[in-house]
């Protein structure tokens, strides 16, 4: 659990996680105050910076998103009346019994897919064509699970059988799948049409206490997502990015930081700051239609 951020708020603490903070609402059973910080993670680590208005930007996208993806699943959001300290950075949502599994949809081939593909020409058990390259558009959306982990440690690929036997309802698995990859085939030409391909996304599914299952967490959001400017996008492998991967590759590339030897990244510098925000806003702009007052 990292440190909270919000503890002045006077609610108990349920969890607080690499973005998310998770607060009781003692007067509302059922009902949870989710708050998203301004904290950013690159391979399990919380960094040591912020990116300012990060949290709000996560928040009214997934709201945008929400909205327009309500008629192939129901979501978990209650209210958006919450704390002044938190108003646009925060929701309220119902309590849920989550189901641990990161349900991602991949239509296009990068990131821990191209490594495993490049091994197995596979990608959690899915075969894929030969000759692809990283950047590759895949004939159809492909299901790719991973089974969550503790903050720090890596959430674990697995095939769609692996993650089957591993649910406590196996039948879940079906759903899960069905729901990911419907809500990615609806997304990705909304996306498209705003001049950003959809590369791949993560979704997380609860259930409420009648085993209706919804939507939950943060939904198509640079965090969650790979979008590529698709402007600039070509078959070759050029690929301008919208999300998070501007900030992995200065850590790899550029920052000095040695992955393999356990120690933290370091601290940002303020341009990478600023531009990873810019990446953000130029995202919610983009596919909103709409300038974010930040």
């Amino acid at each position: 659990m990292t440190d909270p951020q919000y503890a002045d708020l006077g609610l108990p603490l349920l969890h607080a996680g690499k973005v998310r903070e998770l607060y009781s609402l003692p007067d509302r059973p059922g009902r949870i105050l989710m708050v998203a910080t301004d904290n950013i993670s690159a391979f399990d680590y919380v960094l040591d910076s912020t990116i300012p208005d990060k949290g709000i930007i996560l928040t009214r996208l997934s709201l945008w998103w929400f909205n327009r993806l309500s008629g192939i699943v129901a979501n978990h959001v209650a209210s958006t009346d919450v704390p002044e300290a938190v108003k646009g950075r925060a929701v309220i949502v119902q309590e849920l019994d989550m189901i641990p599994v990161e349900c991602v949809a991949r239509g296009h081939l990068t990131g821990s897919g191209w490594e495993e593909y490049r091994s197995t020409g596979m990608v959690c058990g899915v075969r894929l064509p030969e000759g692809l390259h990283d950047g590759s558009e895949l004939p159809e959306p492909i299901f790719t699970p991973a089974m969550k982990a503790p903050v720090g440690e890596h959430d674990e690929n697995v095939t769609f059988d692996e993650m089957v036997d591993r649910l406590e309802v196996p039948d879940d698995g079906e759903r899960v799948r069905n729901l990911t990859l419907s809500l990615y085939r609806a997304a990705a030409p909304v996306a498209r049409k705003r001049g950003i391909i959809l590369a791949d996304t993560k979704f997380e599914f609860g259930k409420l206490p009648d085993g209706t299952i919804v939507l939950a967490d943060e939904v198509l959001t640079p965090d969650s997502s790979r979008f590529w400017d698709a402007g600039a996008y070509d078959e070759d492998g050029s690929l301008v990015s919208f999300d998070k991967q501007y900030l992995r590759d200065w850590l790899l590339n550029d920052s000095g930081w040695d992955r393999g030897s356990g120690a933290r990244p370091p601290a940002l510098p303020d341009e990478i700051v600023q531009a990873t925000r810019a990446r953000y806003l130029e995202a919610y702009g983009r596919l909103t239609g709409e300038r974010l007052a930040v």
